[in-house]
């Protein structure tokens, strides 16, 4: 009897023991980044090196249903997620995240911190902006630019339309994946804490800058907002410009103005806004950052062909300086929330 219950005792012990190892590792911050140039830290950055090695992401988690290793700080519970380029890579992998046993995010947060194409009337290179709006400019009906009807200002038709920015807007689809509102309060209250950061700024930005007749342009690096244009095709030009604009007023019924493109933010949103009706994140924590790499169209006396030629990643006008500048708004934003999560956790900001 006397075995029995020393055998019984140790099972019991050994079971609690498997169900302490296994406890879900609450994370306070998911930072998402979207490329990386070479490895995660040492040699030439890309969107995700900076976070790895300032907020010491050193803890390596395998990823095999995800784009690439995570990185964690187990003391700030702070987690680097990197997601590969593109919707389709970013909205899997996020999924695979929110899906994986390992971690609590029911009470974390989200920023997505990386580059883009800005629009010269709204602001500079070097910039950061936060952004209310993020908008999808893949979902659409188009047709070849050679055989746009001489009335149209675009070739590009919302999906479920028949010409372009048709009203009503909503009258099929709705907004499923077509337009993203984040939280206004979150937002205000990581505008008003980091507003004022000092951005990084070069002569060969200032000399780029110049060569815009924009007075937005024109100015140093600073942060604002606006509102984020996502689409998975690299789209370039004056032209297009215009059309960013005029379709990010047309999908948020005028309530937001295009101000800085991506490629993959759409594909977080939507992973995120599944995760959460599944009771997994709290979809009123993301925030998105984006710092501008290069302006989305050609300067004076250049064709927009011209210019696409020149927009390379590691050649962008901006392209170590806006790397700086996400890390250097984000992380206050990152360790703000970490460091006082006892108010945090529970309670979500605001200004």
């Amino acid at each position: 009897m006397r075995s029995f219950l020393t055998l019984l005792l140790l099972a019991t012990l050994s079971c609690t023991f498997l169900h302490a190892q296994q406890k879900p590792i609450e994370i306070k911050v998911v930072v998402i980044n979207m490329f990386e140039i070479g490895d995660d830290t040492g040699d030439a950055p890309g969107e995700y090196q900076y976070w790895v090695e300032r907020e010491h992401l050193d803890t390596i988690l395998s990823f095999p249903a995800g784009y690439h290793d995570l990185h964690l700080n187990p003391k700030t519970g702070v987690l680097g997620v990197l997601t590969g380029v593109g919707t389709a890579r970013t909205a899997a992998t996020i999924m695979a995240l929110g899906l994986d046993s390992r971690f609590d995010l029911t009470h974390a947060y989200f920023l997505v911190a990386g580059i883009g194409g800005i629009d010269p009337q709204r602001g500079s290179l070097g910039s950061a902006v936060w952004s209310d709006y993020i908008v999808d400019g893949d979902l659409a009906h188009e047709i070849d630019a050679r055989e746009i009807p001489n009335d149209w200002k675009t070739g590009y038709v919302p999906l479920g339309k028949s010409t372009p920015y048709e009203q009503p807007r909503t009258a099929r689809f709705g907004d499923d994946g077509n337009v993203y509102h984040l939280n206004t309060a979150l937002v205000d209250w990581a505008f008003a804490l980091t507003k004022d950061t000092p951005l990084p700024d070069t002569s060969q930005m200032k000399e780029r800058r110049m060569q815009y007749p924009d007075e937005a342009a024109h100015r140093p690096p600073f942060v604002f907002r606006g509102d984020n244009l996502s689409a998975a095709t690299f789209w370039h030009g004056k032209l297009l410009n215009q059309w960013a604009r005029d379709w990010v007023k047309y999908q948020t019924d005028g309530h937001g103005t295009y101000a800085i493109c991506g490629m993959e933010d759409t594909g977080t949103l939507q992973s995120l806004t599944w995760l959460a009706k599944a009771g997994k994140v709290d979809i009123n924590r993301v925030l998105v950052l984006r710092t501008a790499s290069n302006f989305d169209q050609q300067r004076t006396g250049v064709t927009a062909a011209e210019s696409l030629s020149e927009t390379k990643v590691r050649q962008y006008s901006a392209y170590l300086p806006a790397l700086d500048s996400a890390y250097r708004v984000g992380h206050i934003v990152v360790d703000a929330l970490a460091n006082n999560w006892p108010q945090t956790r529970d309670h979500i900001p605001i200004k």
